[in-house]
C-alpha cells in the first residue's frame, strides 16, 4: 500500500511540474487590448492612466457599485478622503513616471 502511495504522489508532483514548465498561452486579442501598460507618449497621459488605476483599484475592492454611490456624499466632501485618494493617484502616476523614465525624451510644442 505504502509503495502505491509514493508512486501517486510522484505521479501527481511529475503532472504539476508538467503544468509548471509550459508557456503560458498568449491571451486572445481582446484580452491584449484591454491590459494596461504604464507605458504612455506624455505626462497627462500618464496622469490619466494613474487616476484610471486608482478607479480600478476602488471597483475591485468593492465591485457592488450601488453601496459605491450611496457612500459617495460622505468620502466627497470629507478632505481626508480627498487627500487620501489624490495621494494614491499620485502614488500610480510616480510609478508611470519611472516606469516612463520621467519622459525625458518628451519634447512639447
Amino acid at each position: 500500500m505504502r509503495n502505491w502511495s509514493i508512486v501517486v504522489l510522484l505521479a501527481g508532483l511529475l503532472a504539476v511540474g508538467t503544468l509548471a514548465a509550459e508557456e503560458p498561452a498568449d491571451p486572445p486579442a481582446d484580452e491584449r487590448e484591454n491590459q494596461l501598460s504604464l507605458l504612455t507618449g506624455t505626462p497627462a497621459e500618464g496622469f490619466d492612466l494613474a487616476v484610471e488605476l486608482a478607479r480600478r483599484a476602488v471597483v475591485a475592492t468593492q465591485p457592488d457599485k450601488d453601496v459605491l454611490f450611496e457612500q459617495r456624499p460622505e468620502y466627497s466632501e470629507d478632505a481626508g478622503d480627498l487627500i487620501a485618494a489624490s495621494h494614491v493617484v499620485a502614488v500610480h502616476f510616480q510609478t508611470i513616471a519611472a516606469a516612463n523614465d520621467y519622459w525625458r525624451d518628451y519634447v512639447t510644442e
